[in-house]
């Protein structure tokens, strides 16, 4: 059964289009994650789905209900918001209570039973008697949350949830939240514009960019075989590099050329439906490439970044900014000239007009079941889906 279903989905605010044409399936008991840029389109797509905003066209249906023109309160949806929007005056088992009667007919002792149960999953019982302004910003979101699991709804909508919340507390919302879904195996629409929240909460990942879905896959799929130029700079910390080049043959293959740059690929130009002098977007991800005095790309050390696990290194290559990520404690300054070996079997090419993949190398193609020397196709199908 289908959570939720989204058809052509679109709302525009005077000549401002916020959401384009969307079309998304949300199976029961899926945790999907929107996730995209500020302005995206992914929080008013998410209060559309609630009901907070009207579509200017498509639908909105939950359990196979068409919810389109139905009003808020009538959708059975519970939501969290990124402020919390709890009411000062008012303890948290208060906050919890408001409105539960009226909305789901509950008695008093049903209402104060659905409390304890959710404060014991969310281990906040002993803050019940509390106003917002004595908790913490997480104690704060763990009461919005049990705000909702009071009211057990068909779908949970999050919107970015945890984004008031310092690092070391977003780590462990996150974790709480993921566990919370695996108990309660409630459909749940999340959304984000941190990718890394997106990765590591999503059992499917919608990527939006201008009003639209780029992309809907599992998170490892959007970071292995990314379908647009935007996914692949956007998904990943930090995002894959990306760099204007010529597609070459070379014997049996071609190779990739920018400036001094030369890449090689095993699979000829014909076989991408491309012709050899073709312009594309070169794109590898920082950690697919080692320092090698023999390696193909040669760059100029402009930034170095300890992080502890590794050093990132951003520099120059042939007038185009790019990222390694490379051994820590290694011996590199500002200034080095460093070469660089590109691992042949995580590349990636795209389309310099539309942004489409062209391309994704062997071990990239295999992660997601790919087959053949292409992904053009793939790319195109996987990108039909998601906008029809």
């Amino acid at each position: 059964m289908t959570g939720i279903s989204l058809q052509h989905l679109t709302k525009q605010f005077d000549d401002v289009t916020a959401v384009d044409s969307v079309s998304l399936d949300v199976t029961e008991g899926e945790f999907l994650v929107l996730v995209g840029p500020s302005g995206c389109g992914k929080s008013t797509t998410l209060r559309l789905c609630a009901g907070l905003e009207s579509a200017t066209d498509g639908t909105v249906s939950i359990s196979e209900r068409d919810v389109t023109t139905e009003p808020a309160s009538e959708r059975d949806v519970a939501m969290v918001f990124q402020n919390y929007a709890l009411y000062p005056h008012m303890t948290a088992r208060e906050n919890m209570t408001f409105g539960l009667d009226a909305a789901a007919g509950f008695s008093g002792s049903e209402a104060t039973e659905r409390v304890e149960e959710a404060a014991a999953i969310l281990d906040i019982e002993d803050l019940l008697g509390r106003k917002p302004s004595a908790l913490s910003g997480g104690e704060q979101q763990r009461v919005a949350i049990g705000r909702a699991l009071v009211r057990d709804p068909e779908v949970f909508l999050m919107d970015e949830p945890l984004s008031n919340l310092d690092a070391k507390l977003r780590v462990q919302m996150r974790a709480e939240l993921a566990e919370l879904h695996a108990e309660l195996q409630t459909t749940t629409v999340y959304v984000t514009h941190d990718q890394v929240e997106a990765m590591t909460l999503g059992d499917r990942v919608a990527v939006m960019n201008d009003g639209h879905i780029e992309q809907v896959a599992p998170p490892q799929d959007l970071y292995d075989a990314p379908d647009t130029r935007f996914v692949a700079e956007f998904i990943g910390s930090p995002g894959m590099n990306t760099v204007d080049a010529t597609l070459r043959r070379r014997g049996d293959g071609s190779e990739v050329v920018w400036g001094d740059n030369t890449v090689p690929l095993d699979v000829p130009p014909d076989d991408l439906g491309l012709a050899s002098g073709d312009r594309v977007v070169f794109g590898v991800r920082p950690e697919d490439l080692a320092a090698d005095t023999d390696g193909d790309v040669r760059m100029e050390v402009t930034v170095t970044e300890p992080l502890g696990s590794t050093l990132l290194v951003r520099g120059r290559v042939a007038g185009h900014e790019m990222e390694v990520s490379i051994q820590p404690r290694s011996s590199v300054e500002v200034g080095d000239l460093i070469s660089f070996r590109v691992d042949p079997d995580r590349l990636h090419l795209f389309d310099p007009e539309s942004g489409a993949a062209v391309y994704h190398s062997a071990e990239s193609r295999e992660a997601i079941g790919i087959e053949g020397d292409g992904h053009r196709a793939a790319a195109v199908a996987s990108r039909g889906e998601a906008d029809d």
